[in-house]
């Protein structure tokens, strides 16, 4: 799926792939995130992805101008979830809003486990 912008120069097309993408590489840079979750519904197990699957832990949805984000993270224990959650929110707004010239209406943070880090 993706969405079409269009301007005085012609339209622009970005897919939701692309956004899931760059919003997984600017939240595994947060403090305190491990990296993106993939939940298997049917067996109730959480799976750290990989840095060459970081979109498939985020579920995006635009709607024309507008982009809503649901991630599905492991933190590092011992962390403030709150602190981490706020930090993601933010940066991942503030770049992503950049990256795309869109409004970034709604992100939602899954923690979907809790991981020691050496």
């Amino acid at each position: 799926m993706s969405v079409r912008m269009n301007n005085k120069l012609g339209s622009i097309e970005i897919d939701t792939n692309v956004v899931a993408t760059y919003a997984g590489s600017v939240a595994v840079e947060c403090f305190g995130i491990v990296g993106m979750a993939s939940v298997n519904m049917k067996d109730g197990l959480v799976k750290l992805l990989g840095k060459e699957h970081l979109g498939h832990g985020i579920a995006v949805r635009m709607n024309g101008g507008r982009i809503e984000l649901d991630f599905h993270v492991i933190v590092s224990y011992g962390v403030s979830i709150s602190a981490v959650a706020e930090n993601l929110v933010s940066s991942v707004k503030y770049k992503l809003e950049a990256f795309t010239s869109m409004e970034v209406e709604k992100i939602t943070v899954f923690v979907e486990g809790v991981r020691v880090i050496d």
